[in-house]
């Protein structure tokens, strides 16, 4: 072997040496005989280093894997015999191999199994066990080599095939499919030739390591855990089984492992009165070990392995009860019923434990008790109490601990808030099961707790609050309406709601609260429609240090959000205060110049809300039209006077990185005037509410910035999303504005530009139609001209960027091609001249058959047939009908004969669609023609058989 290549394998070794090793491995893999030489190198142990040792194994995994089928007989013997040779040589060694390189070797054995059990070595186990006997090391191996021929046939985590994008779903299916039928073979030879060989082999392993050597033992339990789930079970829940693993359950060092293995048997599936029998047997051993003593227990890692198999057991008995109660046996079910009755305690315990982890683990079996619960007829005393215990047990785990970060949240953190969705969905069952309950005990701790909110820990206010909160999706209502309907319900929410906006509470000084409460006057909005005294109090919580003006940037952004929500949810209701709020978020809606180092207390994106909370507050009043305009105007006049000092700053600047923040200042000046006419609506457009001048106003304070040859991407962005916004807002007042505002986007554009612009025409022309149609003519070509100079730029070979830029720009051309005709404006490309005309329609033709994008071919399609629908009659232009039978009908079936052409693919499905609507709309317009055509001449053309034709 290369020696100066191998020392690139040692991880310290420089970028220069690994770039050599990396692409000697790839000369190794094709080559035809390296792998003999790496085989050598294990059988005789040539190499002592590692990182070489382990790259040997990967030349034999990469030759087994996808050429094994290439080599004779005779090397694929010799690859077995390299194998068996190393295995001996393990027990010899004065030191074991690294982890690592156990675990590769473990994997080329599967590999190998995989491929010669069925055929060349059936044996493959039992010479396995014939070497190793009971040496620890050999025993090591086996189970490696286990674990690893469970991975290959079972393991639902590793992913057989690369091929996982949509295009090569249907390969990867195939391939999963030939596998699982591989593996179902294997699993079934395996069961009949050597499964009850190898649980003795693990049960021998087990006796005789485990008080001697805990590692091993750990190994096998992990096996016999990974194998119950495809073996027949009785051949490890018998007597003798089960006793042992029982035994390990009381040895520190196994009963993690012991758990985990009996976790696997109870899971598996099998006969519902068994079941019970089998989990019930286990439970009493378990008890009279005193393992469900859990306050005496202070390993956290075991009582979340045991949490687990509580889990397991439960859920297997309630598996079990629904099975009975499907079946009709009700003494049974009966009797597995009392058994899960009896488990609900332990549950409780777990449930209630101070670390989530164990918590979290029991928390599936507690969600099905509480279903069976549900769908009892009659609670009995003690399953009431049960449910009111869980209830208490989630209230308690909802809470924060003192070690939460919530200015810099980790991972513990997020650990944690997912718990809680757990947790939430435990509180909707409880709502199910008993409604009058939660809301009772929800109110008990609400109302305990806000009446010393001042004295009591963030935790517990914040939790009291999240539990009102949380009621609304538990206890759900059409629409909100929480406060009308059942009485006792909407009284008890109305009375908490009351509490939570005259506690004062809003004034707690920890983050977490503020939040909580803000979250919750917007989640039930509706009570201020009952209330409306309490708005003033609430908006101003919003306005002032606690919300808007809070010291934490987190709960000034959450802020801005909700207090849009409220607002808008509000309506009507705002009408006496909208001068007032309007007046007090003044200095939110400053736009912050870049040169002024003022740290802002909204970000950009918070701004937004607050300009769309002021557009609504203005929309929706109550004020006459030449009210609204005048507020509308104060609001945006200072955003039109700075964008024009901007401007002329930026026209000046030299500085690049200067040039770019006042670039995102004007970008976010045009965003904050196109985020207001969002207020407006059907019923209060902008004409009724007397704004269009100030719309219009700010059209021609913003256009300027197209023609500034400085940050064009940034700005044109900023301006052409106002422009999409205004042709909805201001319909055809915004008409005379476009041309000037095409022209300068048309200037100097690159791919990226004009796709992005083209959606804009597309929108002007669908919602104009024939009032833009001189426009259109106008500055067609020149669009088209701009789009085909792009497209015929040339571009490196591997650039996939670049590449996707152009796809994406074609299939924009080809969007507002469909959008021209499919408006009933055909004319616009019919007054083009005869040689422009020829050209459009050979792009599309072009891209009907010549590009592999379905997306665009399918377009294509819906162009040509709306063309032949539009000018394929008698009377149609001169030269289409030939066109028609020259490019269109053969276009029709070259693209679904290209290899490209993929029915795999559902787009191409849809193109095939389109194809044929093409095909049937010119029989519709040329009629008995069309047939003659195709019989007589384009068919024969194609060397297509007479009697096909016919």
């Amino acid at each position: 072997m290369d020696e100066q290549a191998l020392l690139g394998l040692n991880p310290n070794a420089d970028a220069d040496f690994r770039q050599r090793a990396l692409a000697y491995f790839e000369q190794l893999k094709i080559s035809q005989d390296a792998w003999q030489v790496c085989a050598e190198a294990l059988a005789q142990s040539i190499y002592s280093d590692d990182h070489i040792k382990f790259f040997c194994f990967q030349v034999l995994e990469h030759q087994i894997k996808f050429k094994y089928s290439e080599l004779t007989e005779v090397q694929q013997q010799l690859i077995r015999e390299t194998l068996i040779t190393w295995l001996q040589a393990q027990m010899l060694n004065p030191q074991p191999e690294k982890t690592f390189i156990r675990n590769k070797a473990a994997q080329v054995f599967a590999l190998l199994f995989v491929t010669e059990y069925l055929t060349k070595w059936p044996k493959f186990f039992f010479d396995i066990l014939s070497v190793v006997d009971l040496n620890p090391r050999g025993v090591d191996m086996y189970l490696r080599i286990l674990m690893a021929v469970d991975a290959e046939l079972v393991d639902r985590d590793v992913v057989h095939t690369s091929e996982a994008s949509y295009y090569f779903a249907l390969k990867f299916i195939l391939n999963f499919q030939k596998e699982a039928r591989r593996n179902t073979l294997l699993k079934d030879t395996m069961r009949e030739q050597c499964i009850p060989s190898l649980v003795e082999s693990w049960y021998q392993i087990l006796q005789n390591y485990q008080y001697t050597n805990s590692e091993l033992t750990c190994q096998c339990l992990e096996v016999v855990g990974a194998y119950v789930s495809w073996i027949d079970l009785s051949l490890i829940a018998n007597e003798r089984f089960i006793n042992m693993l029982l035994g390990h359950m009381s040895v520190e060092v196994l009963r993690e492992e012991a758990c985990d293995c009996l976790f696997e048997i109870v899971n598996k599936g099998m006969d519902p009165i068994d079941k019970t029998k089998l989990v019930e047997s286990l439970c009493q051993v378990l008890q009279s070990a005193g393992l469900f003593s859990i306050d005496q227990e202070d390993d956290v890692d075991f009582l979340a392995r045991f949490s687990k198999l509580v889990n397991g057991m439960g859920q297997a008995l309630i598996a079990s009860w629904t099975k009975l109660i499907k079946n009709g046996d009700m003494k049974s079910a009966q009797d597995t019923l009392q058994a899960i009755e009896a488990k609900v305690a332990l549950m409780l315990q777990l449930l209630i434990h101070e670390d989530d982890d164990i918590s979290s683990n029991i928390i599936g079996f507690c969600y099905d008790y509480l279903h069976i619960l549900k769908q009892l007829s009659a609670l009995s005393d003690q399953q009431k109490a049960n449910v009111e215990a869980i209830m208490l047990a989630v209230m308690k785990k909802l809470t924060y601990d003192e070690e939460y970060n919530f200015e810099n949240e980790g991972e513990d953190e997020a650990m944690f808030v997912e718990y809680r969705k757990q947790l939430k969905l435990l509180l909707d069952r409880l709502a199910q099961v008993s409604p009058e309950l939660l809301l009772a005990s929800v109110r008990r701790v609400f109302n305990t707790t806000l009446q010393n909110w001042q004295t009591t820990r963030f935790m517990e206010v914040e939790v009291a609050i999240r539990l009102l909160y949380m009621l609304a999706e538990a206890l759900p209502v059409s629409h909100g309406a929480h406060f009308s309907g059942d009485v006792t319900k909407a009284t008890a929410l109305q009375d908490m709601m009351r509490t939570l906006v005259t506690s004062g509470v809003s004034a707690y000084q920890h983050t977490s609260v503020t939040l909580e409460f803000f979250e919750t006057v917007v989640r039930y909005e509706k009570f201020f429609a009952v209330e409306p005294q309490h708005i003033p109090t609430v908006l101003m919580a919003f306005l002032d240090h606690r919300g808007l003006r809070h010291t934490s940037p987190k709960v000034r952004s959450r802020t801005a959000y909700l207090f849009s929500r409220f607002v808008k949810s509000l309506n009507k209701q705002m009408n006496p205060f909208i001068e007032d709020v309007l007046n007090r978020i003044q200095d939110l809606l400053e736009l912050s110049p870049p040169e002024n180092g003022y740290q802002a207390l909204l970000s950009s994106d918070d701004q937004l809300f607050i300009y769309e909370t002021a557009g609504v507050l203005i929309v929706n009043s109550e004020y006459s039209a030449e009210r609204k305009q005048a507020l509308m105007r104060n609001l945006l006049t200072p955003l039109m006077e700075k964008f024009k000092v901007l401007l002329e700053k930026l026209m000046m600047a030299q500085d690049e990185d200067r040039q770019m923040a006042l670039a995102d200042c004007l970008n976010h000046a045009v965003g904050f005037a196109s985020r207001t006419s969002k207020a407006f609506s059907n019923k209060q457009t902008v004409k009724q509410c007397g704004c269009s001048e100030v719309y219009l106003d700010c059209l021609q304070t913003f256009l300027p910035a197209l023609s500034c040859p400085l940050q064009k991407e940034v700005l044109r962005s900023g301006v052409r999303t106002f422009l999409h916004r205004m042709i909805i807002c201001l319909e055809e007042e915004v008409l005379p504005f476009i041309p000037s505002a095409s022209e300068h986007m048309l200037k100097d554009c690159e791919a990226k530009d004009l796709q992005e612009f083209i959606p804009l025409i597309n929108q002007i022309t669908a919602k104009f139609k024939t009032q833009v149609s001189p426009f259109l003519q106008q500055m067609f070509m020149p669009l088209l001209h701009a789009i085909f100079e792009v497209l015929l730029l040339p571009a490196e070979e591997n650039d996939q960027s670049a590449a996707l830029e152009k796809q994406m720009l074609r299939r924009s051309y080809f969007a507002f091609l469909q959008t021209v005709t499919g408006s009933g404006m055909s004319e616009v490309i019919a007054n083009q001249g005869a040689e422009n005309v020829e050209r459009v329609l050979f792009t599309v033709i072009q891209g009907a058959v010549d590009y592999p994008d379905p997306i665009a071919q399918k377009t294509c399609f819906i162009i040509l047939s709306k063309l032949v629908e539009l000018w394929g009659g008698k009377d149609g232009p001169v030269g289409f009908a030939d066109f028609v039978y020259k490019h269109i009908v053969p276009a029709c079936f070259l693209a679904p004969l290209k290899q490209t052409f993929d029915l795999a693919d559902a787009q191409t499905v849809l193109a095939l669609s389109e194809c044929a609507v093409t095909l049937k709309t010119i029989h519709l317009k040329r009629g008995p023609e069309c047939i003659q055509y195709l019989q007589q001449e384009y068919l024969p053309s194609l060397q297509v058989a007479p009697e096909i034709i016919q």
